[in-house]
């Protein structure tokens, strides 16, 4: 049950950074998630830097692992809304963004995850 509550509390604090950055960086005139993607990009570097260091030095708990990896930055980062805002991009026929984004998305998370991990080494 108190890994339940960890997980709980680190994806509702997770979710609301989120929907602060993406209301503050979302462009509503043209479109572009600015928002999604930059929560996206430092929530896969977050969890590199949190399961580098836990990997490297064994020194966060399952607990605070829960915590931090699986409840904030699983809150943080948002799959369900980058397939969402790729949708509307394809359905407005707007081909460019959506390959920019994507591509962009992928190949920007992973180089973060793995920076973070890298930088706790």
């Amino acid at each position: 049950m108190k890994q339940l509550l960890l997980v709980f509390l680190g994806g509702g604090a997770g979710s609301v950074l989120r929907f602060l950055i993406g209301k503050q960086f979302n462009n509503t005139q043209t479109g572009i998630p600015y928002g999604t993607f930059a929560a996206n990009i430092l929530g896969s570097f977050l969890i590199g830097l949190i399961l580098g260091y836990a990997l490297k030095n064994n020194s966060l708990s399952q607990n605070q692992t829960l915590l931090l990896a699986t409840g904030f930055c699983g809150g943080f980062t948002t799959f369900s809304t980058f397939a969402y805002e790729n949708h509307i991009f394809l359905k407005s026929g707007d081909f460019l963004t959506f390959a920019i984004y994507t591509i962009a998305s992928f190949v920007l998370g992973f180089l973060a995850v793995f920076l973070g991990m890298f930088l706790v080494k």
